[in-house]
């Protein structure tokens, strides 16, 4: 993290220092207005302002120079406006470098819009461990735990390492790992790993890993290579300038060579013209056009809620053809709610309710949380006396002088309550007991977010994917529930986060074009890492906002619509506008090989290209 702070504070040094050596070439280069009637002053201002300007272009041209990248929009910008000088066209070399800069600019202030928006990234290993030494409990580094230390670990805790529960018992937070809204309840011998949360008791743990080897470290190491391994996708002026430069550069010397031969000029004519060839060649249209379609669908998907970290991001979502999806957060909004009250006396169920959640009330369990918030009105304490929680079970009390049973079907049993089991797919049942009466029960289950049951349906018809995909922690009847019920291709289930990267690896070797993964979760970051395009819900985790490409900052997954929408426009604008600049620069450069056109009458009509360019770009904001 150290090392990414002060790259990031070199890289603003830097930044600061071509901004101020840009403002003090415009500068010059403006002020020459003045000294035009002083050709040897305004020159030299010129070429000041030129150097000046183009400082940052010259020197990356420099670096790549006899290297495999060479011939890219650096080593172009430099021959061509090179060449301005050489033939005395200052004005029209400064005027190229200033444009491809725009171009730049528009591109990167687009980016740090979004990143402004962004949180930074969270660590899910723990920061301290609490390791018994004799009779006594210090806290310590989790760096220096060793196998078979015994440590404690408290409610609200994380787990620092891997081990296995050697005392006490305890429900643990599985999210940041599986996905998993569920807490799991851990007893003695169980196994326990690093980056789960304690929910209540305190609980012994023998280590098992050492820190560095635990499933923490393992899953900030998987995002930590998956950003390295992932290519990003160039920037178009880059790959079109691979090409596109050495044809421009053979050429001009063809037509310094050649045409004194084959049309009877001289050989300083011939140089001028592939001079002029060189400067005409400079794709002011493209350098400003392509960045700007971008720069607009960028802003295009901010106005509606959806933050893209850079154009290629955009450019790679216009290709993709397989979704992955996670569950919890994602396509669910990841909190309990009662789904169904099972009634089987004459009470109102809103009475049933009433009771189970003045008998919760007390508990720090996360089901006991839940319906306490379901209820929602004004609970009176003092209406339960003889309060008992039992671990695993439920919970008796006496409410308003009767006795009540809250729990699972385990504790009616112990009770000696006759109860008929409730038989649901999905969700977690709650039972309630009155002085040794049953009365009923209710079910809660995690809540689908809103417009996702034909979302599926939606991106097939409308965004031409082939491919839906639910990828996810929970377990398989849950999981399949959840796929049957939206519709999915495909369902994956009960998958630790190494496991998630392992499905994706394999879904995008079999992918014909790019794969998107939608996720919220710790557990997803290293998914959304290693997916073509990763995008994460607003209301998800830092760590997977950071990790992410793309971020629908109103947590709605019926933004994806929209997000592919534009992106499929922005990439049919770009090329319309690619298309348009290279047929008339084709023409413009055959015509000033042969003398026909001069300079500035071409630096018009690019510039015309550019502007009727620009006005299609703007066209993406009409969605």
């Amino acid at each position: 993290m150290e090392e990414n702070n002060e790259k990031e504070i070199e890289n603003e040094k830097k930044n600061k220092k071509i901004i101020i050596l840009d403002i003090l070439g415009i500068i010059i280069f403006v002020s020459t207005y003045f000294f035009k009637d002083y050709p040897y002053i305004n020159i030299i201002m010129c070429i000041v302002s030129y150097i000046l300007i183009g400082l940052p272009i010259f020197t990356k041209a420099l670096k790549h120079l006899f290297k495999k990248d060479m011939f890219d929009e650096n080593l172009l910008m430099s021959i061509a406006t090179i060449g301005a000088l050489c033939i005395g066209e200052y004005i029209e070399g400064i005027i190229v470098i200033l444009l491809y800069k725009i171009g730049e600019f528009l591109q990167d202030m687009a980016v740090d819009k979004s990143k402004e928006k962004i949180k930074n990234a969270i660590d899910i290993r723990a920061d301290y461990a609490n390791l018994v030494i004799g009779n006594d409990v210090k806290k310590v580094d989790p760096t220096y735990l060793k196998i078979s230390d015994i440590i404690v670990v408290k409610n609200g805790e994380k787990i620092p390492v891997d081990g296995i529960v050697i005392k006490g018992s305890a429900n643990i937070d599985t999210s940041s790992l599986t996905g998993e809204s569920k807490p799991i309840k851990v007893e003695k011998n169980d196994e326990v790993l690093s980056g789960m949360i304690n929910l209540d008791n305190i609980i012994e743990i023998k280590v098992t890993k050492t820190f560095e080897n635990s499933t923490a470290s393992k899953i900030t190491l998987l995002i930590e290579n998956a950003r390295k391994s992932k290519s990003k996708t160039e920037k178009f002026i880059t790959k079109f300038s691979k090409v596109y430069t050495p044809i421009v550069i053979s050429i001009a010397i063809l037509i310094a060579i050649i045409f004194p031969l084959a049309f009877n000029i001289s050989i300083s004519e011939a140089i001028n013209r592939a001079l002029i060839f060189l400067v005409v060649s400079c794709p002011c249209a493209l350098v400003i056009s392509v960045p700007l379609g971008f720069f607009v669908g960028m802003g295009a998907c901010s106005k509606k809620g959806i933050l893209v970290k850079g154009s290629n991001y955009l450019d790679i979502l216009s290709k993709v053809d397989t979704i992955a999806f996670d569950k919890t957060g994602t396509l669910t909004k990841g909190s309990f709610k009662i789904t169904k009250v099972n009634n089987k006396s004459d009470i109102e169920d809103d009475k049933i309710i009433e009771y189970i959640a003045l008998c919760e009330i007390f508990s720090n369990h996360y089901i006991a949380k839940s319906i306490v918030n379901c209820y929602n009105k004004k609970l009176d304490k003092n209406r339960v006396k003889q309060y008992k929680e039992m671990a695993g079970y439920g919970i008796t009390a006496k409410v308003d002088d009767n006795d009540v049973v809250v729990g699972n079907i385990k504790l009616i049993k112990m009770k000696k309550i006759k109860v008929e089991e409730e038989n649901i797919e999905y969700g977690t049942v709650v039972y309630l007991a009155i002085n040794g009466k049953y009365i009923g029960n209710i079910v809660l289950s995690d809540q689908l977010k809103n417009n996702v049951e034909n979302l599926t349906t939606m991106l097939k018809r409308k965004s031409n994917i082939k491919n839906n995909v639910l990828v996810t922690g929970d377990k398989e009847n849950i999981a399949k529930i959840i796929a049957d019920k939206l519709k999915f291709d495909e369902v994956y289930y009960e998958l630790l986060p190494q496991d998630k990267v392992e499905v994706i690896q394999n879904l995008k070797k079999n992918t014909k074009n790019k794969l998107a993964f939608v996720g919220d979760g710790i557990n997803d970051s290293p998914v959304l890492t290693s997916a073509d395009v990763g995008i994460s819900m607003g209301k998800g985790s830092d760590l997977a906002i950071n990790s992410s490409d793309i971020v629908l900052m109103t947590d709605e997954p019926y933004k994806l619509l929209e997000c592919l929408k534009i992106a499929k426009k922005t990439k049919r604008i770009v090329l319309q506008n690619i298309v348009l600049a290279l047929s008339f620069k084709i023409l413009v450069l055959i015509i000033s090989a042969f003398g026909i056109s001069n300079m500035w009458e071409a630096i018009f009509a690019d510039v015309g290209i550019s502007l009727l360019a620009i006005l299609n770009s703007i066209r993406i904001f009409k969605m």
